[in-house]
């Protein structure tokens, strides 16, 4: 991962990148060199530079220690704009062995934060391959310039912990599924786990699902030489006031089942764990920022594949708690595990909130595209809360109706519910099917369908081909609301 320093001093790196908005060069707290300043001044009036976030324009300068000047928009000066100039500067500078960043006296420390996050994430990669010709970037060593550093440190500790675990994240997501067995990925979970204190796992295998009646879990793995496992990570700080319990689809590769999928409707359901992944990391984030709120992360892990013990279409599962689930679609299993995982956490566990992240369904991006998820809650404080958290922590979410009358639409002459609807609203149904196994935390709770923004086709601002890690950093910055609140932030 990319160094980050803080500095009160520009020094000798490679790049040098200067901070405009919409009216101009902005001043900065470290003392530059006058040719320096005049060369950006004649650079943004020659250019009509706009100012706006991310925008980067570069002034070669041949035979100087300092060769290359790039000037980058920050837009409005908040953190998102300076999350937008961090990526954009990760890029444009991609290739230089170093890169010095001024920023103004009048910085506060989220723009560090913004401004780390957005070099950090940009610079992602994951190729299990050689490296291409050309070979990869060279960028490993950044300096923040401002004046105070230590003013900083907090900040920029916390970006680079973000980053940490949202890298595991998109790790976890972008693995191929041939290595990616439920069992891998509680190794792996297990692994992550050990570097740090006071957390504690549990993982249960196939006849401990069995025994305790996770029907769900048990019935989608079914078809897989590799069975299923349920994870349960805990992060339990003295002191807290609160508990969260978070819920994460963990389907390692999703055939379809019986009713299988086309072969470009499986090209990447290695991501289909990506729910998991957010949620785990997340956990693993409230740890290493040592967030003063008690979570507790049940990831249920299968296989949906084809074979002769596969469940069919037209069974009956039993969930824990008892609940019953007619089958109508082997395809819609995501919603069949979360539903053990979410009865189990309602009736053991106790939880003051309980949220789920799935990459549920594809109607998800028909109603809001590419970058958005749908989020589901009766509980207006807690839908406001993540809100909040995703548009501040650069993730797009949109909150979605539970319409009691939908329910109909899920009926079954046999079974309690079936596992999906008659009648579309797709996103919507797999949420009120999820509702029901709430139980009695159904008014906290709420539901994230990410199946759209988990995945992204090409770099976009702090996103780079293949996984995303949604969900990690919304996740995160939730928690830390709520430590605040609790006044123990």
């Amino acid at each position: 991962m990319l160094t980050i320093r803080l500095s009160a001093a520009t020094g000798a790196s490679a790049a040098l990148a200067l901070p405009v908005d919409p009216d101009g060069l902005v001043a900065v707290g470290v003392p530059l060199g006058d040719a320096i300043v005049a060369q950006a001044t004649a650079l943004v009036d020659d250019t009509d530079h706009s100012g706006a976030a991310g925008v980067v324009h570069v002034l070669p300068r041949p035979g100087e220690r300092t060769h290359r000047l790039l000037l980058v928009g920050v837009g409005s000066a908040n953190e998102a704009g300076w999350r937008s100039a961090g990526a954009a500067l990760y890029r444009a500078a991609s290739r230089e062995s170093s890169l010095t960043i001024a920023l103004p006296p009048a910085a506060e420390p989220s723009a560090v934060r913004g401004l780390a996050e957005g070099l950090l994430l940009a610079g992602y990669r994951f190729r299990l391959g050689a490296e291409k010709p050309g070979g990869g970037p060279t960028l490993r060593r950044v300096t923040v310039a401002v004046d105070a550093p230590e003013r900083f440190e907090a900040a920029l500790a916390t970006a680079n912990a973000v980053a940490s675990v949202t890298y595991l994240a998109r790790d976890l997501t972008n693995m191929p599924s041939q290595d990616k067995s439920p069992a891998w990925f509680a190794a792996r979970v297990a692994r992550e786990a050990d570097r740090l204190p006071g957390l504690k796992l549990r993982v249960r295998e196939p006849q401990e699902l069995a025994a305790e009646g996770f029907g769900g879990i048990l019935a989608v793995g079914g078809g897989s030489s590799r069975g299923p496992r349920l994870v349960e990570l805990g992060w339990r700080p003295r002191g807290a006031r609160q508990h969260v319990v978070l819920v994460g689809k963990g389907i390692t590769f999703d055939s379809g089942g019986i009713s299988i999928k086309t072969r470009d409707g499986m090209k990447l359901m290695r991501k289909d764990m990506g729910g998991a992944a957010a949620i785990i990391a997340a956990t693993l984030g409230a740890a290493a920022l040592k967030l003063p709120v008690r979570v507790t992360a049940l990831a249920p892990l299968a296989e949906n594949m084809v074979s002769g013990s596969a469940y069919r279409p037209g069974d009956v599962v039993r969930h824990y708690g008892g609940r019953t689930t007619e089958v109508l679609n082997t395809d819609a299993e995501g919603r069949v595990v979360l539903a053990d995982a979410l009865a189990y956490a309602a009736r053991r566990l106790n939880p003051d909130l309980l949220v789920d992240l799935a990459t549920l369904t594809g109607a998800n991006a028909v109603a809001l595209g590419k970058r958005t998820a749908a989020l589901y809650s009766d509980n207006d404080e807690l839908a406001g809360a993540l809100s909040a958290a995703a548009g501040a922590a650069g993730e797009k979410v949109w909150r979605l109706p539970l319409p009691d009358d939908y329910l109909e639409l899920l009926a079954s002459d046999i079974a309690d519910a079936a596992n999906v609807g008659d009648g579309g609203a797709g996103s919507v149904t797999a949420a009120l099917f999820l509702r029901e196994f709430a139980g009695a935390a159904r008014n906290r709770w709420a539901h994230l369908d990410m199946s759209a923004p988990s995945w992204i086709e090409g770099p976009e601002g702090e996103l780079v081909k293949g996984a995303t890690g949604w969900g990690v950093r919304t996740l995160l910055r939730w928690l830390e609301g709520i430590a605040a609140e609790n006044g123990q932030a």
